[in-house]
Order: structure tokens, then C-alpha cells, then sequence
């Protein structure tokens, strides 16, 4: 069997939800390696949806255990609300079948009015993540296994806010009292404590028993904070090779890394894009494929697949194979273009760049395919979709260089074309 991750091979809402939930159905185990409540995915299960942004997919399944690991960053707070919505719908969730790593960093209320005070134009989520990692990375950040020593959390604290006071006051932002951030926190210790467990020994135990497991990541590779288009980006690496990172397994665990993208691209916020359309073709992208996002709501920039991206993806991660979702938004469009490489400074490249005023200036070069009339919603098989359909499919595949293993025709979890069972390849 073989343990699978799932990464976002675009800038993230690449419709991770919909084939997150199709395989935690089929894993043992899921495990959060990344990123905060500022991800999300949606799942609807039986009529009911799940708006999820900390939790792993796999809690809303019985018999399932769900892991946030030590690569996470986590509002206590945010946790234990999202707990208690689920829990509203019928989801039980107990320390038996939910485990957080006790090496996790807390995002704290300073580090939210941090991201507050200092957001401009790299149009962050404003839930703390940034100002989190970087308290991790300086090495003043809090863990959740320092609930466990109050005197030890409240010398912390003190440390802490000594720094940030006087950024804050320079901001012109309220300073934050760090007595009151002390018994704030010392009372939801218990509560958050009670979920605290030595991730990587229990990942251990699930390989030695031979259970399958899935990595479920957050976001995209292009807001990868070492391959994505820097600034603009998120704060930790979203990259297939952080899941062992971020929970404590050696990279022989990660056998089978699945790459999610649309049949065109999105992204949300600022930053470069160099497929974008400010269009109509656009708009109807947009209307068309309900571009939202599921945690803050921003409506998303809409443009023509971009197979230079995500062979550069398919690359630095090493993916075995695509999941192609939302097919079904380009039905009824006569022409569909991709692009296929850059013209930069009079020269094509075939390559992202890595600088930020050559990321700005690319412009895409295009082949144009024929469009389809015919439905493609809710196909489940080849047969079903247009000849025009399957040529578009096959020539993304070439493009990218790596196969289609998984085609999404609508938001429910069984219009899908299945080509390879990632769990045992």
C-alpha cells in the first residue's frame, strides 16, 4: 500500500476538498502538515457540509484518526471552536480519533494583531500565521507542550511580548497586556490539552501496522515560501516534501504525492499572474465556477491553464499524478487557450522565474484547442465526455509531463473518472 500526499499544484482552492474527502475515506490515518486556520477545504458528506480550515478531512469519518502536526501553526482558540461546530453536526471528536502534536507553535492573539497592524500589500488572511512562523523561526514562539509548565509559559509570554509591544507601539496599534494573554490561555489549557499527543510516535505505529496514510496539504505550491511567487505567498512550504517535515516522517512514508489543479488556474489576493483575464471570459470562469474562497470569501482572479506552472510543480515536487478538477466550467466555451511557455525581455522561456520584477513581466504564450458545447457535468467515465473534452486532457498531460490520474466533473465526491488508485500504486 502506499501512503499518499496531496498538495495544490496551483495557487491553492484548486478543489483539494472534493478528492481530500474521496480519499480519507480510504486512509487509516490524516495528517495536517502545514499552514493554519487561514486554509480551508469543503466537504459535503450526506447533505451536509463541512467547512473546514484547521482539521483535518478525516475527522468527519468514523473509524478515522485525523493528526495536525508539528509543521501546523495553531489559534487554540480557532481549534476549539472548530471542534465544537462539528460537534454541533453530529462529528465526535475525541482524543482517541483526534492527535495535535504537542511541538506545534500557538498563533497567539499578538501575533493576529500583528498581522493586522502590519498588512499591506501581500493581502494576508489577518489570522496571525506570519507573525507565528516568525516567532517560530526566532525562536521565541510558544508550543502547545508549554501548557504543560505555567511558571515556563508565562516567562515565555513576557519574553515574547517585551518585543512585540514596542512593534506594536510603533505601529501605532494597542499594546497587548501579556499578563491577561497568560490567563487567557491558562484557561483553555486543559481543554486544548486534552487532543496533545507525540505525533511522530504515532505515525510510527501506524507505519508498523501497515495502515495507509494521507497528507493532507494546504494551499499551493506557488505560495510556497521557497518555490512560489515570492512575496506573495504564504508563510511555510506547501511543497510534497514538507508533510514529512511537518510531522515527523522519514521521506521513505511519502510513496505517491498527488498534485490537485483546475482545467484552468485561480488565484486569490495579490500577486503575479500572468495567465489572468480581466474579461469577459473571465467573469464567466469566475460565475461559472463560484470562484470564492472558502475562508475569507475574496472572490478569485480567473485565467487559462497555465502548464508551465504546473510542470514546474510536477517537478520540484515530484507528483506522481494529477487530479484535474472543475473540467465541467469550460463547457460551452468555443475556444480554450493554454499556456505553454513565456516571452521575457524578447526571449521564450520555458520556466517560471524566479525574480519578482521578471515574474511580473512574463507574458504567456499560448495554443489555442478547440472548445466543446456538449455537458461534461457529473461524467464518470470517458465515454461520457466530448472528443474535444478528452483531446484537452490528453494534451494537459503531455504539456505537464506527468498523468492525469483523477478527473473531477462536479462538486459531488462520485463524479469523478478514476485512472489510478493513488493507495495502491
Amino acid at each position: 500500500m502506499s501512503n499518499v500526499v496531496v498538495i495544490g499544484a496551483q495557487w491553492g482552492d484548486e478543489g483539494k476538498g472534493k478528492i481530500v474527502d474521496w480519499l480519507s475515506s480510504r486512509a487509516d490515518v490524516v495528517v495536517r502538515s502545514q499552514g493554519g486556520h487561514n486554509a480551508g477545504h469543503t466537504l459535503v458528506i450526506d447533505g451536509v457540509e463541512y467547512k473546514l480550515k484547521l482539521l483535518p478531512s478525516g475527522i468527519v469519518r468514523e473509524n478515522k484518526v485525523s493528526m495536525i502536526g508539528n509543521g501546523v501553526v495553531v489559534n487554540p482558540w480557532a481549534l476549539l471552536e472548530e471542534i465544537a461546530e462539528i460537534k454541533e453536526k453530529g462529528v465526535n471528536v475525541t482524543p482517541e480519533n483526534l492527535v495535535v502534536a504537542e511541538t506545534a507553535n500557538l498563533i497567539l492573539p499578538v501575533h493576529t494583531a500583528l498581522d493586522i497592524a502590519m498588512n499591506g500589500e501581500l493581502g494576508t488572511t489577518k489570522r496571525g500565521i506570519g507573525p507565528a512562523y516568525e516567532d517560530k523561526i526566532a525562536r521565541r514562539g510558544i508550543r502547545i507542550c508549554d501548557l504543560y509548565h505555567p511558571e515556563l509559559l508565562r516567562k515565555k509570554i513576557d519574553k515574547m511580548m517585551a518585543h512585540h509591544n514596542i512593534l506594536l507601539k510603533g505601529l501605532g496599534a494597542e499594546t497587548i497586556d501579556p499578563a491577561q494573554m497568560y490567563k487567557d490561555l491558562m484557561k483553555i489549557s486543559d481543554e486544548v490539552l486534552r487532543y496533545v499527543g507525540i505525533v511522530w510516535r504515532r505515525l510510527e505505529a501506524v507505519r508498523n501496522e501497515g495502515k495507509k496514510i494521507l497528507f493532507e496539504g494546504a494551499q499551493g505550491v506557488m505560495l510556497d515560501i521557497d518555490h512560489g511567487t515570492y512575496p506573495f505567498v504564504t508563510s511555510s512550504n506547501t511543497v510534497a516534501a514538507q508533510a514529512a517535515i511537518g510531522s515527523g516522517v522519514g521521506i521513505d512514508a511519502l510513496k505517491y504525492v498527488l498534485g490537485i489543479a483546475k482545467a484552468y488556474t485561480t488565484r486569490v489576493g495579490t500577486g503575479p499572474f500572468p495567465t489572468e483575464l480581466n474579461d469577459e471570459i473571465g467573469d464567466f470562469l469566475g460565475e461559472k465556477g463560484n470562484e470564492f474562497g472558502t475562508v475569507t470569501g475574496r472572490k478569485r482572479r480567473c485565467g487559462w491553464f497555465d502548464a508551465v506552472l504546473v510542470r514546474q510543480a510536477v517537478c520540484v515536487n515530484g507528483i506522481s499524478g494529477i487530479a484535474l478538477t472543475k473540467l465541467d466550467v469550460l463547457d460551452g466555451l468555443e475556444e480554450i487557450k493554454i499556456c505553454t511557455g513565456y516571452r521575457l525581455n524578447g526571449e521564450v522561456i520555458d520556466y517560471y522565474p524566479s525574480s519578482q520584477v521578471d515574474q511580473a513581466n512574463v507574458e504567456p504564450i499560448y495554443e489555442t484547442m478547440k472548445g466543446w458545447s456538449e455537458s461534461t457535468y457529473g461524467a464518470r467515465s470517458w465515454a461520457d465526455l466530448p472528443a474535444e473534452a478528452v483531446k484537452y486532457v490528453r494534451h494537459v498531460e503531455e504539456l505537464i509531463g506527468a498523468p492525469v490520474s483523477m478527473l473531477s466533473t462536479s462538486p459531488e465526491r462520485d463524479d469523478t473518472i478514476l485512472m489510478c488508485d493513488p493507495f495502491v500504486s
